[in-house]
């Protein structure tokens, strides 16, 4: 007898309610701060969430900026660039440029160009045609007679601010052009002679006789646009051509943090066309000089000149340069030709400049990624899963970057990507920290719960003459209470009506009238078998260790919440919150008709989603069936409720010295063991497996027979399901507890992937 008062007692305060309770008071919702003198739950981890993303977020990417803002970051964002600008298509030949290439075989037939005439009898040849302009890109500093008796007001010559070859020297322009038909050759490139700038305008050196404002680019499509009555400008001191504006770049443009070589002056982000020597029709100074092309090519054209030959040295690297076309280093020539192609598309073909984020925008662009990364790794919880989750939103930022450099806009890649890895690490680690010390607390409350059962059984054994207080009924007329102002629990809790009552308690719905609204929670009432100091001193222990549990395993947003525990004239009282909704047995056969595969996949991802949750924290429920699984009618999640019948698991180290449990559950959804008061992590996936066998076949759990051999379950028979599933469910409720899944993540990784 004694005994049996004991385990009554333990099953009335670790299971939160009655045996005999009706099941459906059970819901959830978000936590609410108590201000009374009760123990009221004042911070709860679900509503906070949030924090722990945001605060981890900020951090990875003010780490992220500030690397960034060094320069550390800058030649990975160049790469990635580069790759993207190969992977873009190819775009329509540039028909408004012609190409006259001098290669090996022009320079080893003409002496290498230097003779005057061979350079004039080229122009003329060339001018005789009508081009609309004409650029030499050939130096010829010290020819007096340059394109003489020629018309030389639509022939650019080139100069140099510095020679690319020897250092400090400077390339003069031919002496008989005046500056106006004159423009420097100067790049601006990055670390590695690598080139995707254009610089547009830029202020001599003093005393340089390269005193030309315009690079041969840039002059080169003004001249061509003058044609069409199209001109530059300055408004604002930005560069304009037409209705075009060309803003300069800056130190902190797109990717830009700090840029090598910095000469200032107007600068661009170089949109390349490909492929990239052949954008534009090409010919060669033979084929010019012995009428071996169609005149056609030069007429109303701009054709520029210049070598290509492999063994020159004025070459330079491209974006292009790591693929196959781009393997070897780029004439200068190409380059010129196409910043001139870029700026005259721009003003004629409304062809895009290479656009970026300005710098705010740029961090709220790197932020939010680092808000994904940090999202990514609350919900996946796993590093293996977060690793391949995390992959492929990675991916996805490389295409959506991709997508966007084919509109030309440049957007940072590795900047995201790493504040993603960072704050994905950094909230899993936290979160793995936060476990385990949750874990460490739910396993205290445990041994407390031990200690406070033995001194319970010590007491109920004793006979020197305790006289039990006869236990005091339930609140008698609810209607008397829920009318009357002065009856309140916790001096908030304003009783409406009566759920259950059994034996050990009572569960009612009340109003909390100190929040706005007076919403409606559940409130149970606990009563001791005995009301004697020494054995409510030990309940109390006992009562507040289970409401520490409840209150960490509340912070899933599938598990009630507990709101309030307090206790009011030597009875317990736990405070959780109401959500109407409906048992899963009002969707099960015979009450409906049988589940689809794809619902019941559904369902069980739901449900062992929790079931992971509560399994990491080495808790098992011990009562799972469809009355204790509600659907909520806000948003049709599922809600597992009931868990005061848990039974904490101490580490295996442990458990030949845990305490035994009594065995609680339901025919049918209780596996063997827990009926010899042995649960398992596996007996609550057992319980859901037997869930999910009467979805598909319409059988109760306790209409299956058994097999005389090895006592699994056989359904199959009454079921139509694909092998893959089957297989799992199977394996979900085998008799025997060791050839189970060993834990829900593994069920659910191998549910996950029949859905998949």
């Amino acid at each position: 007898m004694i005994r049996k008062l004991l385990n009554n007692f333990r099953i009335a305060f670790l299971r939160n309610q009655p045996s005999n309770l009706s099941q459906r008071d059970d819901t959830l919702a978000p936590q609410v701060a108590d201000n009374t003198h009760d123990n009221s739950i004042q911070d709860s981890t679900p509503t906070n969430w949030w924090r722990t993303i945001l605060v981890t977020s900020l951090g990875a990417t003010v780490l992220v900026l500030g690397a960034r803002e060094l320069g550390w970051l800058q030649r990975w964002e160049l790469r990635a660039y580069d790759q993207m600008m190969i992977l873009r298509p190819p775009e329509p030949v540039d028909k408004r440029i012609l190409l006259v290439t001098v290669t090996e075989e022009d320079l080893q037939r003409y002496n290498n160009l230097v003779d005057d005439e061979t350079i004039n009898q080229l122009l003329r040849k060339i001018q005789s045609y009508e081009p609309r302009v004409i650029g030499l890109h050939i130096e010829r500093p010290q020819q007096t007679n340059l394109a003489a008796g020629i018309k030389k007001d639509n022939i650019v010559a080139v100069c140099a601010f510095r020679d690319d070859i020897q250092a400090g020297t400077e390339i003069p322009p031919p002496l008989n052009f005046n500056l106006g038909n004159t423009g420097f050759r100067d790049f601006v490139s990055d670390r590695g002679n690598v080139v995707r700038r254009a610089l547009l305008i830029q202020e001599p050196y003093p005393d340089s006789k390269c005193n030309t404002n315009f690079s041969f680019a840039n002059l080169l499509a003004i001249k061509y646009l003058r044609k069409q009555n199209i001109e530059i400008d300055f408004p604002n001191k930005i560069f304009h051509l037409g209705d075009v504006s060309f803003p300069s770049l800056n130190s902190k443009s797109g990717s830009y943090v700090k840029s090598d070589q910095d000469s200032g002056g107007s600068q661009i982000l170089i949109n390349y066309r490909k492929p990239l020597r052949n954008f534009a029709q090409n010919v060669t100074v033979t084929e010019v000089l012995t009428d071996k092309f169609n005149p056609d090519l030069i007429r109303d054209r701009l054709v520029i000149v210049g070598i290509v030959a492999r063994n020159i040295p004025n070459k330079f690297l491209t974006p292009y340069s790591d693929s196959e076309e781009g393997s070897r280093m780029i004439s200068s020539v190409f380059i010129h030709a196409q910043i001139t192609s870029q700026l005259i598309s721009a003003v004629l073909d409304n062809r895009p400049l290479i656009w970026y984020f300005p710098e705010w925008l740029e961090a709220a662009w790197i932020w939010g990624w680092s808000l994904v990364g940090g999202a990514l790794a609350w919900k996946a919880r796993r590093p293996v899963f977060l690793l391949i989750v995390s992959g492929i939103t990675v991916a996805g930022l490389v295409v959506i970057c991709y997508l966007l450099i084919l509109q030309a806009g440049w957007i940072p890649i590795v900047p995201p990507g790493l504040a993603l890895f960072y704050t994905a690490i950094g909230v899993l680690g936290y979160t793995s920290y936060q476990t385990q010390l949750q874990t460490k607390v739910i396993l205290l409350q445990v041994e407390k719960q031990k200690e406070a059962i033995e001194q319970l059984n010590t007491l109920l054994n004793e006979t020197t003459g305790i006289q039990d207080t006869p236990r005091i009924q339930p609140l008698a007329s609810v209607a008397a209470v829920s009318t009357s102002s002065s009856t309140l629990l916790s001096n908030r809790y304003k009783v409406t009506r009566v759920l259950a009552q059994g034996g050990f308690g009572c569960t009612y719905l009340a109003k909390d009238i100190q929040r706005p609204g007076s919403p409606t929670c559940v409130v149970k009432q606990l009563m001791p078998a005995r009301r004697d100091t020494r054995f409510l001193q030990v309940a109390r222990r006992l009562f507040d260790s289970e409401a520490e549990i409840l209150e960490l395993l509340g912070q899933h947003n599938q598990i009630p919440e507990l709101y309030a525990f307090f206790e009011q004239e030597r009875e317990f009282y736990l405070v959780q919150q109401f959500i109407p909704g409906q048992p899963l047995t009002d969707e099960l056969p015979p009450h409906k008709d049988i589940k689809s595969e794809s619902e019941v996949i559904n369902m069980l991802k739901e449900l062992l989603e929790v079931l992971a949750f509560i399994h990491q924290r080495q808790v098992i429920h011990r009562d799972i069936k469809p009355a204790n699984i509600i659907r909520c009618n806000q948003d049709n999640r599922l809600v597992l409720i009931d868990f005061g019948a848990v039974k904490l698991m101490q580490p295996q180290s442990k458990e030949q010295t845990e305490l035994a449990t009594v065995a609680i559950g339901t025919r049918g959804y209780t596996p063997p063991e827990q009926f010899a008061g042995h649960p398992r992590l596996s007996s609550d996936i057992y319980a859901l497996g037997m869930i999910a066998i009467q979805s598909l076949t319409g059988l109760l759990p306790h209409e299956l027979q058994p097999n005389p051999d090895d006592g699994n379950v056989e359904w199959r028979e009454w079921a139509q399901v694909s092998e893959k599933l089957a297989a799992i469910l199977d394996k979900m409720v085998r008799y025997h507890a060791s050839e189970r899944y060993k834990s829900a993540l593994e069920a659910l990784e191998d549910i996950k992937s029949v859905s998949g």
